[in-house]
C-alpha cells in the first residue's frame, strides 16, 4: 500500500533524519531545525503526520493509532529508499518515534516532551491548553491577523508551546493556527490522549528530551520517562518549552547530533554532524 504522506527533503550527504510533529501542527513546526541539521551535512526529511498538513486522512485499514501510524512512516521510508533512518518526534512525533524505536524501524529515536507518560491528573491541564488552540483556530482569519500583530496577544495564544512565544512572527502565527483549524487528525488524537500510555521497551539508542518550562506536557512528567525507559539518555533543556525547536534550535539539533553519534561506531567519526570547518 503506497504511502500518501507528504513531506519535505533537503538533500544531505549524511545519514537520513526524519522529522515527526506533533498534534495539530505541520511541519514547518521544526522551523529551523531542518535547514541546520542540513547544514551540518544530514539527509533531512519534515513529514506532516496523516490528517495534518497537506497529509491526507488515513483510510482503511490505516488509522490514527500509534502502531497505525508508525506503520504509515515505514512505508514512507522504504518509497523513498531509506533503510532505519534517524527519526526526531516532538509531542505526538515523539510517541510515535518511540513506537519505531520499539520495533526497532529507525536507527536512532530523539524525543522531544513526548506524549505518553503524564499522569491521569495532568489531563485536564493538556485538555484545557490544546482546546483553547483548537476553538481559538475558528476565529475569522482576518481577525487572528489582527491580533496575531500584538506580542501580548502571540504571548497568550502560545504560552502552552512556547517559552518566549512572543518571537514568533506573525505569518507563522496564522499559519499554524489555520493549519490546526483544518487538522482533520486533531480529534482523533485528542480522543486517544486520554488513554495514551507508552510502556514498551525500545530496541535503539534513544535521547529523552524534555523543557524545563513546558507548560503542555510538564517536566515533571519527565521522571516517569526515566523511570520507563531507564536505557534511554535523559536530557533537560534549559530555557525550553513544549516546541523547543522554536525556543532553542541550535541545542535541539545538538541533542539530536548527539544522540545520533551514540549509534555510530567509535573508531569512525562520522563526517555528517561534524561542523562546517570542523
Amino acid at each position: 500500500m503506497k504511502s500518501t504522506i507528504a513531506y519535505s527533503h533537503l538533500p544531505g550527504p549524511g545519514e537520513p533524519v526524519a522529522l515527526v510533529h506533533g498534534i495539530g501542527h505541520r511541519r514547518q513546526a521544526w522551523g529551523e531545525v531542518p535547514q541546520l541539521l542540513n547544514d551540518r551535512g544530514y539527509d533531512v526529511y519534515a513529514v506532516d503526520l496523516p490528517g495534518h498538513g497537506t497529509s491526507p486522512t488515513p483510510t482503511r485499514p490505516d488509522g490514527y493509532s500509534m502502531r497505525s501510524t508508525a506503520e504509515q512512516l515505514e512505508r514512507l521510508f522504504a518509497s523513498l529508499g531509506l533503510d532505519r533512518p534517524h527519526v526526531v518526534g516532538n509531542s505526538l512525533g515523539g510517541a510515535v518515534a518511540l513506537e519505531l524505536a520499539h520495533t526497532g524501524a529507525v536507527r536512532t529515536a530523539t524525543v522531544f516532551s513526548p506524549a505518553g507518560f503524564f499522569p491521569v491528573h495532568h489531563l485536564p491541564n493538556i485538555a484545557a491548553n490544546l482546546l483553547m488552540m483548537k476553538f481559538g483556530s475558528y476565529l475569522p482569519e482576518a481577525v487572528h491577523r489582527r491580533l496575531a500583530g500584538q506580542a501580548w496577544f502571540r504571548r497568550a495564544a502560545f504560552r502552552s508551546l512556547y517559552t518566549h512565544p512572543e518571537t514568533v512572527t506573525v505569518e507563522a502565527a496564522v499559519d499554524d493556527t489555520l493549519n490546526l483549524r483544518r487538522s482533520k487528525g486533531f480529534w482523533p488524537h485528542f480522543v486517544r490522549a486520554t488513554v495514551m500510555r507508552f510502556t514498551k521497551d525500545v530496541q535503539v539508542p534513544t535521547t529523552v528530551a524534555w523543557g524545563d518550562t513546558d507548560r503542555l506536557l510538564l517536566p515533571s512528567e519527565a521522571h516517569t520517562a526515566r523511570t520507563r525507559l531507564p536505557g534511554a539518555t535523559h536530557v533537560t533543556l534549559p530555557d525550553c518549552g513544549h516546541c523547543p525547536q522554536h525556543d532553542h534550535p541550535e541545542l535541539v539539533v545538538d541533542v539530536i547530533i548527539a544522540s545520533i553519534n551514540r549509534a555510530a561506531p567509535t573508531s569512525d567519526a562520522n563526517t555528517a554532524g561534524q561542523r562546517p570547518g570542523g
